[in-house]
């Protein structure tokens, strides 16, 4: 069966990346069985810490698309983003900007793989686990990957975001 076209994307974009997993082996896209659009889910379906989730969370950010990975264990202090970018108006996208920045929908979106680069902070909190999971473009797909190789393909800046 040929993969969703989102899924193949993100493979592509991951391959091209030479993203590798905790155990130094390409990352490689899971799809599983059912969609797991929230953090919750996601750890319960692999079996670890709803902190080892990156969510990909997509801000207007004075018109532009910010993309924050943030750990799942906690929500991103928008007023503290805003300060630390210099950002006049942070506010949650909706669905249609998030979509047209990313390729992606909501509870798919991945930290890579959109039509253009978006300016990214991953958050410091992931670096505490040796593994962590991300979505690969569409809700029911997920890839494990390590803080620093997430860091290096999404050419992130680290910061404190919760």
């Amino acid at each position: 069966m040929q993969p969703h076209p989102n899924v193949q994307a993100i493979q592509d974009a991951l391959d091209a990346a030479g993203a590798r997993d905790a155990a130094g082996r390409p990352c490689r896209v899971k799809v599983l069985t059912e969609p797991v659009s929230t953090a919750a889910a996601a750890a319960a379906a692999i079996g670890i810490d709803v902190g080892q989730i990156a969510n990909s969370l997509i801000f207007n950010a004075d018109g532009e698309a910010l993309l924050v990975l943030t750990s799942g264990a906690h929500r991103v202090d928008t007023a503290k983003v805003a300060a630390l970018l210099g950002i006049a108006k942070l506010k949650r996208a909706d669905a249609d900007f998030v979509r047209t920045s990313t390729g992606q929908v909501i509870g798919g979106v991945s930290p890579l793989g959109h039509p253009k680069p978006l300016r990214t902070l991953v958050d410091v909190d992931l670096g505490q686990y040796g593994e962590i999971w991300a979505a690969g473009g569409i809700p029911q797909a997920v890839f494990p990957i390590t803080y620093a190789e997430l860091v290096r393909i999404t050419s992130g800046t680290t910061a404190e975001v919760a």
